[in-house]
């Protein structure tokens, strides 16, 4: 039995291209359907409609073009012939010779010049061959199976599609995951906009899902709601007043001007400065270290961390800020989204199940919204914070461990009455499980704030910084040196800065000595 595979080429999906016509079908396919669609769903209906289009293709390959090939029969120079056996090649016979193969008898040569430029030698006259009998026409090919081509090539495709609708933003709006075009939207005006401010203003700003927005404005009646509710969040979207704060696959909206200030700009004490240094300075030890810190700011890369549960070193300005860093190895547990940069979300206290609103703030890497969790739990500085996964989508649990008050020393800082800094060894209550290497006690927060103020204005040089509080804290030690955990958490108590500049001083300058275990002594002679 002959075979006459129906396929496409091989490369057909791993580099397809997006055509015009492939825009125009998908326009008229949302313009019938009258409802936005994700780009998966577009690309489902575009692949399907171009497995339908090469389906005719090359069944107008195999209906026209001449007469199919077969060895037993004659052919004349010129005459156009079809080739089952190779894909529906079609060709035209450009020669014909005799054949000399004294064991197969009298046979004529046929050169054959196909439609791509190649050219081939068949045999003709032949009355036994096993090509003379009619091919069986079998689709094996898994390209033309849609459900195959999804699986295998749905991913790339989808934003190979979604680069294209990207780029061509007056013709196509976007909403989360789902596209529509504009000029089929639902008309929203400016008086649907501002009732729709004012209903958020009597909610306090938020959240509310756009349904619940909608039953309070007055919106065109009998159109498909899908699309009204599109239209809706797209002239929230592009509206500087509104704030979509949903988590990936939810839309909900919010006043911007009723966040949260620290929602809508970064505090304070996480505005970091950036100090430029060589990373190519970092050993192995103090890469090793800044990953176990796991600073948001630091640029680690590898692996995203999976687990379910992650243990969190409060550093001062996450502390005093009320917020959690949204470093690589926690920000899995939270929320995110595809295009808002806020997302409002629920924590929950592991100890009490007591719920509450914090924010996900993904352009600066923050969450924000624990100050009053910190302070009800009496956490400090150097504090252990531990995050789960919630039971609920869209929930984290937040836990401290505590224990009984005790009483211990503690390195403290204190403000001078010049402004100035210094630690000190102090008796301080503790009542929750700290590392040992990082807590820093802060008996007045009022006078660090005015630090900080005045840093704002007049920075130190960095260096200086650094020397001071390598000084400051191995006066506290018998040994005299400083752990560089024990100076990332203290340079921390009056400079947001993530450990990466930190340790690339104390690499380079001579008068950081390393004597073991990430432990530096600072050399006074050296420094000159």
């Amino acid at each position: 039995m002959v075979v006459a595979p129906v396929s496409l080429r091989e490369n057909y999906w791993s580099e397809f291209e997006i055509l015009q016509s492939d825009i125009e079908f998908l326009y008229n396919h949302l313009m019938e359907i009258e409802s936005p669609q994700t780009s998966h769903e577009l690309v489902d209906a575009l692949v399907r409609e171009r497995i339908r289009c090469e389906r005719e293709v090359i069944d107008r390959q195999r209906s026209s073009g001449g007469a199919i090939y077969f060895p037993k029969d004659t052919y004349s120079v010129g005459q156009r012939l079809i080739f089952p056996i190779f894909g529906w090649q079609q060709g035209e016979v450009v020669n014909v010779r005799p054949g000399n193969n004294p064991d197969i008898g009298v046979f004529s040569v046929i050169r054959v010049k196909y439609d791509n430029g190649e050219e081939k030698e068949l045999a003709a006259g032949l009355p036994e061959h096993e090509l003379n009998r009619p091919p069986e026409i079998v689709e094996d090919c898994q390209a033309l199976d849609a459900e195959w081509v999804m699986q295998n090539h749905g991913k790339d495709l989808a934003a190979c599609l979604e680069n294209q609708l990207v780029a061509r933003s007056v013709e196509f709006a976007r909403v989360g995951f789902h596209w529509f075009p504009r000029a089929l939207l639902v008309d929203i005006h400016d008086g649907h906009l501002n009732l729709a401010e004012a209903v958020l203003d009597m909610a306090g700003g938020g959240p509310m899902p756009t349904l619940d927005l909608m039953r309070q404005v007055e919106l065109p009646a009998g159109a498909n709601p899908r699309l009204v509710a599109f239209s809706m969040d797209l002239s929230l979207q592009e509206d500087p007043r509104f704030d979509e704060v949903g988590p990936a696959g939810e839309i909900v909206w919010y006043l911007h001007r009723l966040e949260p200030e620290g929602v809508q700009h970064p505090p304070l004490w996480l505005r970091y400065n950036e100090v430029e240094y060589d990373r190519r300075l970092l050993t192995d030890p103090m890469l090793v270290l800044e990953r176990e810190l796991d600073d948001e700011l630091s640029p680690v890369e590898g692996k995203i961390s999976t687990a379910d549960e992650v243990q969190v070193r409060l550093i001062y300005p996450h502390w005093r800020a009320g917020t959690l860093p949204l470093s690589t190895r926690v920000s899995h547990l939270f929320p995110t989204a595809f295009q808002t940069p806020r997302i409002r979300f629920t924590l929950v206290d592991g100890a009490t199940g007591h719920k509450f609103p914090a924010w996900v703030v993904r352009p600066n890497r923050y969450v924000y919204g624990l100050r009053e969790w910190y302070q009800s739990k009496n956490l400090i500085p150097g504090s252990l914070v531990t995050l789960r996964r919630g039971k609920q989508p869209g929930e984290v649990i937040v836990q401290a461990e505590n224990r009984r008050l005790i009483k211990e020393y503690l390195r403290t800082v204190l403000v001078g009455s010049d402004g100035g800094t210094v630690f000190a060894m102090l008796k301080q209550n503790l009542t929750s499980i700290i590392d040992e290497r990082m807590v820093v006690a802060v008996p007045d927060v009022e006078a660090l704030d005015q630090v900080w103020q005045r840093n704002q204005k007049d920075r130190s040089p960095f260096e200086r910084i650094v020397v001071n509080t390598v000084r400051e804290l191995a006066r506290l030690n018998p040994q005299s040196h400083v752990h560089a955990s024990e100076l990332y958490a203290a340079v921390n108590i009056t400079r947001r800065c993530p450990p990466g500049p930190l340790l690339a001083l104390l690499a380079s300058r001579p008068w950081f000595n390393h004597v073991g275990d990430m432990h530096f002594r600072f050399d006074d002679s050296e420094k000159g």
